[in-house]
């Protein structure tokens, strides 16, 4: 396969994963009978038995070990895996309860709060323009807050969970598949623990059928679901300009924030508007920044 047959394939692979991610509001409404906690648990589990048997197929049986032979990696991937279950617990919780807008605004924010953590932790080194566009969006929170009469918890605990689990996973070199392979195996004896609790003590309904066949098989490929999206996105950053990732990230939330409008009927009115537009305006001037430095390296290193 040549350089520029990748690259499209890449590209066409990373389109669908960030499609999948913004569309997935959907699926979650689709199980919204099924307690938050419970579709949580079930996307673990089913989510680790998949990731664990394709690197079982890709790496052989010592996969575990030579993933957590990496230096620090066994307990800062057990922390990631708690930021990671906490995050899609609160994203599953918010989005069956009417928080879409709220959470489209968590992961707009993110890589700015993705910027501001490696500022804190990794001693990087903002410019100008970056500090404007963190400045634009903490007015777009302020002002949000100032109307709403308290902070956007939802958005600010996706972004932070999120910014967080981003942080951790750049500190431990591993790929993204092994990583989310390590996370689902400390997460898949407890999440199994809760399964099975909430079967016998009437908070499941998934061994007695209670919620259907059909609710059975979705929440089955809700582990499907987790992984490939992931799975597609480490497949396509190896063949596609990180700088042109990055822009298409904004696919997700802007796809989560259109579903939340038209589609879940939920409240924008002139104040929200007022305070995603910071926001966007933030996002616009970082990505373009991003994306005008990103060019001009490529042009010195072809000079």
């Amino acid at each position: 396969m040549s350089n520029a047959t990748e690259a499209r394939t890449g590209l066409w692979v990373a389109i669908a994963s960030f499609v999948l991610w913004g569309l997935m509001p959907l699926y979650w409404h689709l199980l919204k009978v099924v307690p938050s906690l419970q579709i949580v648990v079930h996307r673990i589990v089913w989510s680790a038995l998949l990731v664990s048997a394709w690197l079982l197929w890709k790496q052989g049986r010592g996969w575990l070990q030579a993933a957590l032979a990496r230096p620090r990696a066994a307990w800062m991937l057990a922390l990631s895996g708690l930021l990671i279950a906490f995050n899609w617990g609160l994203y599953i919780w918010a989005v069956n309860a009417g928080h879409v807008v709220e959470s489209s605004l968590g992961y707009f924010i993110n890589p700015l709060i993705s910027v501001v953590l490696g500022v804190a932790f990794l001693h990087e080194r903002l410019n100008r323009v970056q500090w404007l566009s963190v400045a634009l969006a903490t007015l777009g929170v302020a002002w949000l807050t100032w109307q709403l009469g308290q902070p956007p918890w939802i958005a600010i605990g996706l972004a932070l969970s999120f910014g967080l689990y981003g942080l951790i996973r750049k500190l431990v070199a591993i790929d993204a598949v092994s990583g989310l392979g390590v996370e689902s195996v400390y997460l898949f004896l407890p999440a199994l623990a809760v399964l099975l609790w909430g079967e016998t003590h009437g908070s499941g309904g998934f061994l007695s059928g209670g919620w259907g066949v059909g609710i059975d098989v979705l929440l089955v490929i809700a582990g499907a679901l987790t992984a490939l999206p992931l799975i597609g996105f480490a497949f396509a950053v190896r063949r596609v300009p990180l700088s042109v990732v990055g822009l298409m990230q904004y696919i997700a939330p802007t796809l989560q924030f259109l579903l939340g409008v038209l589609f879940f009927n939920e409240a924008f009115d002139h104040d929200r508007a007022v305070g995603f537009g910071f926001i966007w305006v933030a996002l616009a001037i970082f990505a373009s920044d991003g994306l005008w430095r990103s060019r001009r390296q490529a042009a010195l290193a072809t000079t």
